[in-house]
């Protein structure tokens, strides 16, 4: 016999989707797939680091470029790369398959809003 799943225990269905979803597309945006040109939108990895853990954390997300600044966002006020950017503002981001250096400067909201300047090219 098992034992029943205590309340909050069992792990939400959006975050297990992300997850999965995130290790398949995480490989092809880091190889610069799907990168914003200087100016527009497109997929970068986020680089963070886990404000409990310490450890580096890496999320696929879209962004507006505008040269060395990146514009990211989510509804999702739980969202951990958010709660681990408002802890420690150094980042990075993978862009056209490198890995750039950046600051980060969270904006909250009805839409959350994370501003990244990075090193330039």
């Amino acid at each position: 016999m098992t034992a029943s799943p205590t309340p909050g225990s069992r792990p939400d269905l959006t975050q297990v989707l992300f997850r999965s979803l995130n290790r398949f597309v995480k490989p092809l945006v880091k190889a610069g797939l799907g990168s914003p040109l200087p100016i527009g939108l497109g997929a970068v990895v986020l680089e963070s680091t886990g404000r409990v853990s310490g450890k580096p954390r890496e999320v696929p997300v879209l962004g507006l470029r505008v040269g060395d600044r990146l514009m990211v966002s989510t509804v999702r006020a739980d969202s951990q790369w958010l709660k681990n950017l408002e802890a420690n503002d150094e980042a990075a981001v993978w862009v056209c398959g490198r890995r750039r250096s950046a600051t980060a400067s969270v904006q909250r909201g009805p839409l959350n809003v994370v501003t990244l300047d990075t090193a330039p090219d």
